[in-house]
């Protein structure tokens, strides 16, 4: 008796990024980082305290939450 689940081929992971899907993250990215910086340094005057997410982190949020909004249209 052969057990059919052990010579079941893997699925390939759908992880993996297309190439347009990258280079949108990249220049959103990109694109973000003089905006946050500004509001980084309204909040640190704001709030007298450096204990925010820094301007990369920011930008990396904005492009991560912008990027599949623009691929799920």
């Amino acid at each position: 008796m052969t057990d059919i689940a052990s010579n079941t081929p893997k699925p390939r992971g759908q992880n993996r990024r297309s190439l347009e899907y990258i280079l949108y993250f990249s220049l959103i990215f990109v694109l973000a980082i003089p905006f946050v910086t500004v509001f980084w340094v309204l909040d640190v005057i704001r709030k007298q305290t450096l204990m925010l997410h820094g301007p990369l982190a920011r930008a990396w949020a904005e492009a991560d939450r912008v990027t599949p909004l623009i691929f799920s249209l």
